[in-house]
């Protein structure tokens, strides 16, 4: 694998011949690859390649049938989903998955309440109302909605619930974001304050992201890993793996103008 990563990085997630097989189908394929700190890997493939079965183990949401997962050289494959968000493990999803009744603010307290575990009200008696919502601001600041902090999530824009949603994932004091299509449905003025978004992210964290728009991930990533039937094709930098003629091969069909 032609990678071109700095030694000093640290990895902060692996995998080692990772699989995931339901019955007979093979979603996964012995998968291994490497994660770095404040960087952004992008993964990519056409329907089917096995992308956010990927992101499901690593999230702890799935469980492998074989291969190891590894959080700073500790494997973790057979902890609890909740374990994984304790170490800093933090998962958007496809569709937005918010409270829409709720505040912004509110929103993004839940999500600490998520990973720390108990209600809210166990929550409340362990931290100050003071102190959750300085955590609650401080992610809706970092993703631009700290004016919104008391608007109710349904009544604001779509684009704007996306990025609720990525505030939720940093108020539990991720390490790794772990970021599935955060630009699905959009236009091209709110894909571009999420780009603008990400490119900030990335200096802080270890991101992982899936994502259609290949404008999107050739401009934001790092490393770009490239699937196909739940098998990894190639991970290299955007120009190596645009050169790779097996991509090619594996878009067929689907349009030059992806590449």
């Amino acid at each position: 694998m032609n990678t071109q990563v700095s030694l000093d990085v640290q990895v902060m997630l692996e995998t080692q011949g990772l699989c995931k097989y339901w019955g007979g189908l093979k979603a996964l394929d012995d998968i291994s690859l490497q994660f770095h700190d404040k960087q952004l890997h992008g993964i990519v493939g056409p329907n089917g390649a096995g992308k956010s079965t990927l992101l499901n183990l690593l999230c702890g949401h799935y469980k492998p049938t074989h291969g190891r997962i590894l959080h700073k050289d500790e494997p973790i494959e057979a902890i609890k989903p909740w374990a994984f968000a304790r170490r800093g493990i933090g998962r958007s999803f496809q569709k937005t998955n918010i409270y829409p009744d709720a505040t912004c603010l509110e929103n993004c307290c839940v999500a600490v309440q998520r990973r720390m575990g108990g209600s809210f009200n166990f929550l409340r008696s362990r931290y100050s109302q003071k102190v959750l919502d300085e955590i609650a601001t401080d992610a809706l600041e970092k993703v631009g909605l700290g004016g919104r902090r008391n608007e109710v999530a349904a009544h604001i824009s779509y684009g704007e619930q996306r990025q609720l949603e990525i505030a939720m994932v940093l108020a539990t004091a991720p390490e790794v974001l772990l970021l599935d299509e955060p630009m699905a449905g959009m236009g091209h003025e709110e894909s571009q304050l999420i780009i603008e978004l990400l490119k900030k992210l990335r200096r802080e964290y270890c991101i992982v992201l899936v994502e259609h728009d290949m404008d999107a991930v050739f401009e934001l990533s790092d490393q770009l890993t490239v699937m196909v039937d739940g098998q990894h094709l190639t991970t290299g930098t955007v120009d190596q793996v645009r050169d790779d003629p097996r991509v090619k091969e594996a878009y067929l069909g689907q349009g030059d103008e992806v590449f």
